[in-house]
């Protein structure tokens, strides 16, 4: 990016000066460093967000920023709906609530590694993952109904998990106003056997352990100490949410003129919160987030009974579930009075400050937990959020590393069995259904996780608390 066309608020933010037909400035989170290895097209998609009706504030990047559909993935964009805001498909993204959970187990290391190959099998056995995965559950028409109202709820009370995990999930594992009706048969025909799935592309389940802690105090809190062994579970909507988002850019697309709206880009396609199709969105983006839940509290359930196999006395207790693409209705201070937003948060994770009325009761003393994956061979992060965060990105913060390359790209540099090796050797057990899904998703295709974390924390959207580093990773 040539960040010669950027003006440098601090050290950690960038502003692009609104100009026509801009109606909010742009700004960017991060260091020279980074803002060179941006694409450039992530200004130009960020400059495009600006544009679009009823925008508060600015439009935001996160350190991770790169290129996506529509928005920039890593971008950030509150819509006020008593000033003609919008809700956009594409500031949703087509993972809807692809998001990250994490467990505590209270385990050494060593416990792990005295079973790691055997209980790698027996996860990648037990948790289906690739394209077009399959998983042991099929929903009837009710049941599909039930799921996507309920969420995580619905599945702690089909027995997948206990009613304890929902305290620290985002709405207590339930997004309410959810409108099953508002998605097409097609959509609920590719979920109906995909629960339980991880899915393919940059989702995974990693066994990990705990290499430093930055905040003691808080860590504690979170259940994170020294040496010990966490799973983090990605993973979102699955073919549900895919189709979703296509089917409503699409009707977004042909819609807009209707709605006076001209889309710089047809990708932001999108359409007012205060109508007929924003409405119906929004009720099949909820329903698509309770699937996310669901999915990942399923997949709670499965990895407890695999990992139950090997370390009976595991507790794998939940430290939090938090989802990266999404839209949310929150209140938020504007120039000094509370107004109500619609947030899109697209490869972008909420970060509540300390106190946040959100918040379980567990979690108010430290703040949000926020959980930033790293890609297969490299560190994961555990943050809390910030008070300032509230009024830096309207409580947001960045979600992972971050691709610098495509997967095509990846490809062609890497060979999986051989990445197979080199993290074996490192002691990583990596179980995939495909080599080319490995390849893809190579460490090396990714930025450097421990630099935007670093700006994420510098630049106070989050508070570093925790490093964890892989010991198993199961990959789509």
């Amino acid at each position: 990016m040539d960040i010669g066309k950027l003006q440098r608020e601090s050290a950690y933010r960038w502003r692009v000066q609104p100009t026509s037909p801009m109606r909010v400035p742009g700004i960017l989170y991060a260091d020279e460093t980074l803002l060179r290895d941006m694409d450039d097209k992530v200004l130009v998609q960020l400059c495009n967000v600006a544009c679009l009706p009823g925008i508060v504030g600015a439009a935001y990047a996160m350190p991770d920023a790169h290129w996506g559909y529509g928005f920039p993935i890593g971008g950030v964009a509150a819509f006020d709906p008593a000033a003609g805001g919008i809700v956009s498909a594409g500031g949703v993204g087509f993972d809807i609530s692809c998001g990250v959970r994490t467990l505590t187990t209270g385990l050494p290391r060593e416990r792990v590694e005295s079973v790691k190959a055997e209980l790698a099998h027996e996860l990648g056995r037990a948790i289906p993952a690739g394209v077009g995965s399959r998983g042991r559950i099929r929903l009837d028409e009710s049941e599909m109904d039930e799921m996507l109202t309920g969420g995580a709820r619905w599945a702690v009370s089909r027995g997948y998990g206990k009613a304890d995990d929902l305290e620290r999930i985002e709405e207590g594992g339930q997004c309410l106003e959810a409108e099953p009706g508002a998605i097409s048969q097609r959509a609920r025909r590719r979920q109906r056997d995909e629960m339980g799935t991880l899915g393919s592309g940059n989702h995974y389940l990693e066994v990990q352990h705990v290499v430093e802690i930055y905040r003691p105090e808080v860590a504690d809190g979170f259940g994170l100490r020294m040496g010990e062994i966490v799973v983090s579970i990605h993973c979102g909507s699955r073919g549900l949410g895919h189709q979703i988002g296509t089917d409503y850019l699409q009707m977004m697309v042909q819609a807009a003129p209707s709605h006076g709206i001209h889309l710089p880009d047809r990708e932001l396609a999108c359409a007012p919160i205060r109508s007929e199709l924003g409405a119906r969105y929004l009720g099949a983006m909820r329903a698509a987030t309770n699937c996310a839940l669901a999915n990942r509290q399923i997949i709670t359930h499965l990895v407890r009974q695999a990992i139950g196999q090997y370390l009976p006395d595991a507790p794998l207790n939940v430290l939090y579930d938090v989802s990266h693409n999404i839209c949310k209705e929150e209140t938020h201070v504007v120039d000094g009075k509370p107004r109500q937003l619609f947030v899109h948060r697209k490869g972008a994770t909420r970060a509540f400050g300390p106190g946040h009325p959100a918040l379980h009761e567990s979690l108010r003393v430290h703040g949000q937990p926020v959980l930033i994956g790293g890609s297969m061979g490299t560190a994961s992060y555990v943050l809390a959020g910030t008070l300032q965060s509230e009024s830096l990105s309207f409580s947001s913060a960045c979600h992972g590393a971050g691709r610098s390359m495509s997967r095509h790209r990846a490809a062609r540099q890497w060979r999986g069995h051989q990445l197979v090796a080199e993290l074996k050797a490192r002691g990583i057990v990596v179980i995939s259904p495909s080599m080319r899904g490995v390849a893809e998703e190579a460490p090396g295709a990714y930025k450097d996780v421990e630099a935007v974390v670093d700006l994420a924390d510098k630049a106070g959207l989050a508070s570093k608390v925790a490093r964890l580093e892989p010991l198993i990773c199961v990959k789509g």
